[in-house]
């Protein structure tokens, strides 16, 4: 199961330039169909309660990690200062616990996610995971100005393969292309690894459907970040379908 759904991942982030986003309805020519909504024209429902299950870098997410061990990250000289110097005593005096619950960062974290429509253009992620929720905004733009918070602003749109005219065409599917700027500086990992504010996170969320009836939300991540990064920071991140909200425990941030 986890390599299928790593070789997912992967093929995923390789395919993401080629796919065709589809936002709208058929334009043009008399009669046409008003443009749907990005609700309405969502190639797959990701909405509803996910739990995370730790497939990789066990010992980086499930526990905090010793000062220092910033393993995989391709951090350069400057980063690895910041990490080394990481004390939660003065984040938590500081009223900055949450730094390792910002957007880079948060999907990594154990727990569970509930996924609704804010409306019909706003796709909303709560976490109970330290409380935070972030606002996917399809066709919106970043405002002008500096961070807007740990979670930053989200542009979103819908990439979409298959579903054409013809016997032939095949199922319609896709992924969801997030992009998230305009972020407060944070942690990669609690114990230190930082990203800055000029992160640019790219994000693409597909759900799986396996013949046993579970269901996957495999989340691939790419974090550049030329202040603290030599190169993309790349994982993937899989949550198994819940049937229901059991389990959801909203708990606050911690710094350790």
């Amino acid at each position: 199961m986890t390599r299928r759904l790593l070789a997912l991942a992967g093929a995923l982030l390789l395919a993401a330039p080629a796919l065709v986003c589809a936002q709208g309805g058929r334009g043009g020519g008399r009669g046409a169909q008003p443009p749907q909504s990005p609700k309405d024209a969502a190639p797959e429902d990701l909405t509803g309660y996910w739990v995370s299950i730790v497939t990789e870098d066990w010992r980086f997410r499930m526990i905090t990690p010793k000062k220092g061990d910033y393993a995989s990250v391709p951090l350069n000289a400057d980063a690895r200062k910041v990490a080394d110097a990481w004390d939660p005593a003065k984040d938590e005096a500081a009223g900055e616990a949450c730094k390792s619950y910002g957007a880079a960062g948060l999907m990594r974290v154990p727990g569970r996610v509930n996924i609704t429509w804010a409306d019909d253009k706003t796709l909303k992620i709560e976490t109970d995971a330290g409380t935070q929720t972030r606002l996917f905004h399809f066709g919106g733009k970043a405002p002008e100005g500096g961070d807007q918070g740990w979670q930053g602003y989200s542009t979103a749109e819908w990439q979409t393969v298959g579903g054409g005219r013809g016997p032939d065409a095949g199922p319609r599917g896709g992924s969801l292309k997030v992009v998230t700027t305009k972020l407060r500086p944070g942690y990669l990992r609690k114990n230190g690894v930082p990203y800055s504010a000029n992160t640019v996170l790219t994000e693409y969320y597909s759900r799986t459907m396996e013949p046993n009836g579970d269901s996957w939300l495999v989340i691939t991540t790419v974090v550049d970040d030329p202040t603290y990064l030599n190169q993309q920071f790349i994982t993937s991140t899989h949550f198994k379908k819940q049937a229901d909200s059991k389990g959801w425990d909203p708990t606050p941030c911690s710094a350790k």
